[in-house]
């Protein structure tokens, strides 16, 4: 069993701290908090051990949500850190981290050169191995990388061209906007995901584009790939259903819409309506001779909580990438093949 301490209990925190409850070879030591807000509270009821800094500790017993220790306590008692703490935040906790030679796992929102590497799992899970700070991309390169990755299984990709429409805030994020606008993000090619792609796959021609839209619930990405050599339609499917973490939605039942897929989660009874899987809409998938465009939803919250599982395993070299990718899968309920 392997100690694990989660550093911030948001949007990302808290669903790896439930991936990591369900998780046969670890033990969640606690999570840190630093303001005693409702999701301390809920945290609290759930009986997970929260730890604060020093100087919070009398504000959090004021608000009647014990405290275990400080985040320092917590750092100490653990094997390895997963720190979701917002964007750029964790780097300042690194220097904890290194002072108690503890590994940790950072997000998407740190800047590249915060970790020793950076991970997707379906891409570089055995270059990971070891490695003491891994950073785990952000939930749209999670997804083009997943996406490129499993259809460089057919044949090489050569070249990657992708325009993504992103959610503007999280469901929970009742101040940011925009309300009714469409905002480059930023007005200038490329954005920052082909060079986060890059910090994965060397060398790739990717070029992304990217616009911010008033919505809460997902992303949705345009791809066009081009392959090495000319492929048939049915292996590119092929490949795509039978890859873990990527599911198909058949154009045949009418869900189409971001919406109607948060509803289907809601039917299947997913957790906070999550789905950590790719979402390729099957009739998008379009080839000519060596060129593939799909289209596919991310849902932002979810998505990169089983790379983070994976990471665990990979800084501490508990398994290898397929037996890791399997566990975490079938803990967490991931799928393959058709959602619907």
């Amino acid at each position: 069993m392997i100690s694990v301490a989660v550093n911030g209990y948001g949007t990302i925190g808290k669903r790896v701290t439930d991936a990591i409850l369900k998780q046969p070879d670890m033990r969640l030591v606690g999570v840190a908090k630093t303001s005693p807000n409702y999701e301390a509270f809920i945290a609290h009821r759930k009986g997970i051990k929260i730890y604060v800094p020093q100087q919070s500790i009398k504000k959090f017993e004021e608000a009647g949500i014990p405290v275990a220790g400080t985040i320092e306590d917590l750092v100490k008692a653990s094997d390895i850190v997963v720190d979701t703490t917002p964007n750029g935040v964790g780097a300042q906790y690194k220097p904890i981290y290194q002072q108690f030679q503890r590994n940790a796992i950072f997000q998407g929102g740190e800047k590249a050169e915060v970790a020793d590497i950076s991970f997707s799992a379906l891409c570089n899970y055995d270059e990971a191995l070891g490695k003491k700070y891994i950073r785990v991309v952000s939930c749209n390169t999670t997804a083009l990388l997943r996406t490129i990755c499993t259809i460089n299984k057919v044949t090489k990709v050569e070249k990657v061209r992708a325009t993504i429409v992103r959610r503007a805030a999280d469901q929970k994020e009742v101040k940011k906007g925009p309300i009714n606008s469409l905002v480059p993000d930023p007005a200038t090619v490329p954005s920052h995901h082909a060079k986060d792609v890059n910090s994965v796959i060397k060398n790739l021609d990717i070029v992304t584009m990217a616009v911010i839209a008033p919505t809460t619930l997902m992303h949705m990405h345009f791809i066009n790939i081009t392959l090495k050599d000319k492929v048939e339609k049915k292996d590119v499917l092929s490949v795509l259903e039978n890859t873990p973490r990527i599911v198909l939605i058949s154009s045949k039942y009418d869900a189409e819409a971001t919406a109607e897929l948060v509803e289907v989660a809601r039917d299947l009874k997913r957790e906070r309506n999550d789905i950590p899987e790719v979402m390729v809409f099957d009739d998008s998938v379009y080839v000519k001779d060596n060129e593939v465009m799909l289209m596919y939803a991310v849902h932002q919250e979810s998505i990169v909580v089983p790379e983070n599982v994976d990471a665990i395993r990979a800084s501490t070299r508990l398994m290898s990438a397929e037996d890791s990718i399997r566990i975490t899968n079938e803990s967490l309920g991931i799928l393959k093949g058709y959602l619907i």
